[in-house]
């Protein structure tokens, strides 16, 4: 096995498309046969996902790792931190819960975690030729760098390269630069081989200039100006996608819409994506009491701290709409943490999401839920009817129903065939057919499931273009490759 050297994409900031750069760097080595593989210390998001294995892991490098063309594993993000509200995090290590810490209390462990990514970097380094990093908000907060983990203390150790990426669409990219640059020690400056201009519109020759200045400015090489695209779609690591979506003042009336309520501690929003991919349907993310009955339905996605979520619900007035909306016949979907808010009551007595106590659902769904060890990783296929379907669960907690029937059959969890009355079922639905629950999350990923959905909500006419989710991330992929390979210069990455 021929090793490469390893590079680390850090950034200006946060959001200025790391994960998306890396994911195309590894899809290019990959179709060059270098056998690649990706690795973030340590991440930080409520979107993860669920390994062959049954563990947890940051869905950017389960994205990257599909962009790699190799299976994913918690190796490639050893410390996955989920925030369960303003001060503290659950911490995932090497894919199993580790336990809940303040901001505070996780900043004193550093070193300890340290370790752990630098463990699970070398396990992966002994399996691939080549390791690509992915760096965490901005490399220069100078207040942080001492503790930091993920940025230039981890691309020290894995020996990388380090491409700084800015974004031009915040404006500013000079000062990005040149002040990120300016607030580092010299020996992280030297690390940085050069530099990556993202989302640039327009003519880039009209910033050649621009180029010729940072580079001067900066004695740091210039590998490419990488253009706003918007002819192909790859998962989002942050909910900050969510803020593009349709208002519902620009709804058109002559499609229908789908709603979806945005919780403020929301997580694995990707449920949502392959029914945005249907031009057809309208999504619309609702924060405020609106009329919902414009809506064919709505969805309760799933929430970090359910609890939280719901008495937010209520203050906001959102519950009294939501329950007028199913009162009114209105079809009601939700997952994971929606379906426990769609139940009777919430309880987390040893306070694993915040304080202990109970919160009261919508009572849509005659069901109740207790917050409780272990938590539940698993990759499921299941069944709706006829209609066959594969996804993941990640819940800690544990549903009980009263009434009503369950939603799905389970066929298999970590690919191991379930068996008796209560493992092999799945979620909850309401006598009227119309509220329905599941633990299941990328659902919608399989055809047969979203196509039986829509047609319960009578939305006609699209089956045909409805393709398989595999297929179109793979067509994603490509052109991603095909974008990135057009407008940055990868030779000059290995050569410089």
């Amino acid at each position: 096995m021929k090793n490469r050297k390893n590079i680390a994409f850090l950034g200006t900031g946060s959001d200025v498309g790391k994960s998306i750069i890396a994911a195309a760097f590894c899809r290019s080595l990959a179709d060059k046969g270098v056998k690649v593989a990706p690795f973030k210390a340590q991440n930080m998001s409520n979107n993860s996902g669920i390994t062959p294995e049954g563990l947890e892991m940051g869905r950017a490098q389960i994205v990257q790792a599909e962009a790699s063309k190799v299976v994913p594993h918690v190796d490639m993000n050893p410390v996955l931190l989920k925030p369960t509200g303003e001060k503290g995090s659950q911490v995932v290590l090497n894919g199993l819960v580790h336990g809940n810490q303040s901001a505070m209390d996780y900043h004193k462990t550093k070193n300890f975690y340290f370790e752990q990514a630098c463990n699970a970097f070398d396990r992966l380094k002994t399996r691939y030729e080549c390791i690509v990093l992915e760096g965490a908000g901005s490399c220069a907060e100078v207040n942080l760098m001492q503790s930091d983990i993920v940025n230039f203390r981890m691309a020290e150790y894995a020996n990388a390269d380090v491409i700084l990426i800015a974004d031009i669409h915040r404006g500013g990219v000079f000062a990005q630069i040149v002040g990120t640059l300016q607030c580092l020690p010299k020996k992280y400056k030297r690390m940085i081989k050069g530099f990556i201009i993202n989302r640039f519109r327009g003519d880039p020759e009209l910033f050649k200039d621009g180029i010729e200045w940072i580079e001067n400015k900066t004695k740091k090489k210039a590998f490419g100006i990488m253009p706003w695209y918007s002819h192909f779609r790859i998962d989002a690591e942050d909910s900050v996608e969510i803020e593009k979506t349709t208002l519902i003042s620009e709804i058109d009336k002559t499609k229908p819409a789908i709603g979806v309520i945005k919780l403020p501690h929301i997580s694995n929003f990707t449920d949502i994506h392959s029914l945005s991919e249907i031009e057809e349907i309208q999504i619309v993310f609702i924060d405020s009491p609106k009329d919902l009955s414009i809506f064919k339905a709505i969805i309760i996605p799933g929430s970090k701290n359910t609890r939280a979520d719901m008495e937010w619900l209520g203050k906001q007035g959102l519950a009294k709409k939501i329950k007028a909306y199913a009162n009114s016949g209105g079809h009601i979907l939700g997952i994971c943490g929606g379906y426990q808010i769609l139940g009777n009551s919430i309880k987390d007595p040893d306070g694993h999401e915040g304080l202990p106590g109970e919160t009261q659902g919508l009572s849509l769904l005659d069901a109740s839920t207790t917050i409780v060890y272990p938590k539940i990783t698993t990759t499921t296929s299941f069944s709706w009817g006829t209609a066959q379907g594969s996804g993941y669960e990640i819940h800690m907690g544990h549903t009980k129903t009263n009434s009503g029937k369950p939603l799905f059959e389970i066929h298999s969890r970590n690919n191991k065939k379930t068996g008796g009355p209560i493992n092999n079922q799945d979620g909850c639905v309401s006598n009227s057919g119309k509220i329905l629950g599941t633990y299941i999350h990328g659902l919608f990923d399989s055809s047969e499931i979203l196509i039986k959905w829509l047609r319960n909500l009578n939305i006609k006419g699209i089956n045909q273009k409805i393709i398989s989710i595999e297929s179109k991330k793979e067509e994603n992929y490509k052109l991603l490759k095909q974008h990135f390979e057009q407008h940055i210069d990868l030779n000059m990455i290995y050569q410089g």
